[in-house]
């Protein structure tokens, strides 16, 4: 599955890495499944979530659930050393029913530059954040925040806070860390099944138009991404 462009991939094979996975946003839609799919691959996985209280079942035989804040970078730096890897799955706004009150517009600028710091600092190698469908690019070459027919002009806000992190990590030249944004469809599938298939293309849109992707699947790519690290310092679509 290597490219970027239609290439498809076949997930689920070979084990853990041996030092660990750091989930934040272990709570979750996403978090849940990347958090489930490194224990079944033979990960230790640190979940981190801001309220280990609201979230009873993540912890499990080889999960540790502790608190942290994905924006603070002593919080990232106290968290992941001794991890090979750090995904983030946070997100202040979980859809449209909850309205975009209280959204800190430097939310994911903010953890990008924590997560840069607090890696550094902690030498963990990987980075692998999950986009937002927004974000790419239409078929004119313009985000599809930008096109209201296609994204509610009212949640622009939030994709143009979420944009912020691809735009801090191109900016920052000489960081080690091997960064990757892997972006899925705008249907994600919340009880999809885990095919272990999915297909990786570029920044663009991914075609047919009804693309989408079950959260396993997601999962599955992320922890392929991590066992086995294809695409470096890029932003990249899964779809089924």
């Amino acid at each position: 599955m290597s490219g970027i462009d239609g290439m498809d991939g076949v997930g689920g094979g070979g084990g853990g890495i041996g030092g660990g996975v750091v989930v934040f946003g272990a709570g979750g839609r996403a978090g849940r499944a990347i958090t489930a799919e490194a224990r079944e691959r033979g990960h230790r996985v640190t979940a981190v979530v801001r309220d280990p209280g609201r979230h009873p079942g993540i912890e499990a035989e080889g999960v540790r659930v502790v608190r942290g804040d994905i924006t603070d970078a002593r919080s990232v730096s106290a968290i992941v050393p001794g991890h090979d890897a750090v995904v983030h799955a946070v997100s202040p706004f979980s859809g449209p029913e909850q309205g975009l009150a209280g959204l800190d517009p430097r939310f994911f600028a903010r953890a990008a530059d924590a997560l840069l710091q607090g890696l550094t600092e902690a030498r963990v190698p990987r980075l692998v954040l999950i986009g937002l469908f927004a974000n790419l690019d239409d078929a004119r070459g313009r985000p599809v925040m930008d096109d209201p027919s296609v994204f509610p002009a009212e949640l622009r806000p939030f994709a143009v806070a979420h944009a912020a992190d691809l735009d801090r990590l191109r900016a920052v030249k000489d960081t080690d860390i091997d960064w990757l944004i892997l972006t899925p469809p705008a249907l994600l599938e919340v009880t999809g099944p885990r095919t272990g298939r999915y297909r990786i293309e570029g920044e663009a849109v991914p075609q047919p138009k009804d693309a989408h992707l079950s959260y396993a699947d997601l999962a599955v790519a992320v922890i392929d991404e991590i066992d086995t690290p294809r695409h470096h310092r890029t932003r990249v679509s899964v779809l089924s």
